[in-house]
């Protein structure tokens, strides 16, 4: 049977390389939205992992939970199989903006399959972020709409606050899914619209919608289609919604396709040197978001009259100049990102690619063995960035297992301070500090969040590695 699970996590921080899970929770329900069951993980702090002070006074897990619960290897594993279960939907909001790819390195750094709940044995993923966007824009009237200063604001507690639909302290785990699933009820009520907005998390389906799409322009003799894109990024002063023109596929990430924004003005400015400064590109991948719209009257009518005007002058400008149009196809067609020479290990899974089914067997291996065979097994790995991942489970978790020489290396590991595939530096205890002390200089801090912090700067200034 398919099934939907709701869940939420709540993180040391926002880098999805180094960060990790300090709480997930989960409700698993049927097609209709009835409860099957729930499922509550809280998660040991690593010995590796410096929280951020911004994400504990936000989620108010303390350092009295840091020791408390499973360690990271055994929740990420119970997460892992929960996601994999067949014919779920993993559903949370704006999960496809971080939860999922924080989850995706999560699986990725303990030797688990990072892409597999998107794809197999019946499984896939929604966003009930997307979903809200839609209702906005179509069935304006099925919720009460936050607005702060002036503007749509889709954060889910104003939209829980302005709707009632459960009550609960914001960024806890699950009172956020049980926030999620009140209103993934609400929009349910309107069936029709949520049949039509949910299809778009069908990749066959998504697929599909922008093949028959059409709407065209012809430039140099050949067509391109033209449509719209809906996208909470967008902002609520272009009422979350883009006109926008196809530049085809990407040519290195191939399940990528390119559309270029058509009510830009710098659009007319756009020069062969400096094509990235004057455009705009939306990089779709289907099943996720942004949402891609024909350009149907209807959907017309939420760009203004303006914005219109812009479009028309872009579509005959880039018609009159070919040249330059192909020049901005193939510029975003063989864009990539720029390489980091010194990223970690712990960053490197859009490096590394799929593992070897020899790979995929190890690494089963090495999960059912006692703690103390784990590292003969992981020697085994043909891959070094594996066993690199292998001495760190066994560091994080079973120290006493790692030869001298290993936990030396181990030691090293934890004293340096790694990269990520953007160039961010890993966290480290004295930024941690000064973080905590320019936050204590606010006064927008509750006294529990004073005491939070409080109970952080202690923590933190104990040597780091005689805290284990």
């Amino acid at each position: 049977m398919t099934s939907y699970l709701f869940y939420d996590i709540e993180t040391t921080g926002l880098n999805k390389c180094f960060d990790q899970v300090l709480q997930f929770a989960a409700i698993r329900t049927d097609l209709e939205l009835n409860e099957l069951s729930r499922e509550e993980i809280n998660i040991k702090l690593n010995n590796d992992v410096i929280p951020a002070p911004a994400a504990i006074i936000t989620h108010r897990i303390g350092v009295e939970h840091f020791s408390r619960g499973l360690s990271e290897l055994e929740g990420i594993q119970k997460i892992h199989a929960l996601l994999n279960a067949p014919n779920t939907i993993s559903v949370g909001y704006n999960t496809l903006g971080f939860d999922d790819e924080f989850l995706r390195f999560s699986f990725y750094k303990n030797l688990l399959s990072p892409y597999t709940h998107q794809f197999s044995n019946g499984c896939g993923r929604m966003d009930i972020y997307p979903i809200t966007v839609l209702y906005s824009l179509f069935r304006p009237d099925h919720l009460i709409w936050p607005n702060i200063n002036g503007k749509a604001n889709f954060k889910l507690e104003n939209i829980n606050a302005q709707n009632k639909l459960f009550e609960g302290q914001a960024h806890n785990a699950m009172v956020d899914v049980e926030v999620t699933l009140a209103l993934a009820r609400k929009l349910f009520e309107d069936k029709k619209m949520w049949d039509f907005v949910t299809d778009y998390f069908q990749k066959k389906s998504d697929e599909a919608r922008a093949i028959s799409c059409e709407s065209n322009i012809t430039i140099d003799e050949k067509n391109h289609k033209i449509g719209l894109m809906v996208n909470g990024k967008i902002g609520s002063a272009s009422q979350f919604i883009a006109p926008v023109i196809a530049l085809g596929q990407h040519q290195h990430y191939k399940n990528q396709s390119l559309w270029l924004r058509l009510d830009d003005e710098k659009l007319l400015t756009t020069k062969l040197d400096a094509i990235s400064n004057t455009t705009k590109v939306f990089k779709k991948r289907f099943a996720e978001p942004p949402v891609f719209l024909p350009l149907k009257k209807r959907y017309l009518s939420l760009l203004s009259d303006e914005r219109k005007n812009k479009m028309a002058d872009n579509q005959k400008w880039l018609a009159k100049n070919p040249t330059l149009f192909h020049a901005i196809a193939d510029f975003y067609q063989h864009e990539k990102y720029k390489p980091v020479p010194e990223r970690d290990v712990d960053a490197a899974l859009y490096d590394i690619g799929f593992p070897t089914p020899q790979e995929e067997k190890l690494f089963s291996q090495f999960h059912r063995a006692e703690r103390s065979k784990k590292w003969a097994i992981a020697l085994q790995f043909p891959n070094m960035t594996r066993q690199t991942q292998a001495m760190r489970i066994l560091g994080r978790h079973f120290p006493e297992q790692l030869p001298d020489k290993i936990k030396k290396v181990f030691n090293a590991y934890l004293d340096a301070s790694p990269v990520d595939f953007r160039g961010e530096k890993k966290l480290t205890v004295s930024q941690a500090l000064m973080d905590i002390a320019e936050l204590q200089k606010t006064d927008k801090l509750d006294d529990t969040q004073k005491k939070l912090l409080n109970d952080l700067r202690l923590y933190l200034s104990h040597p780091y590695k005689n805290r284990f």
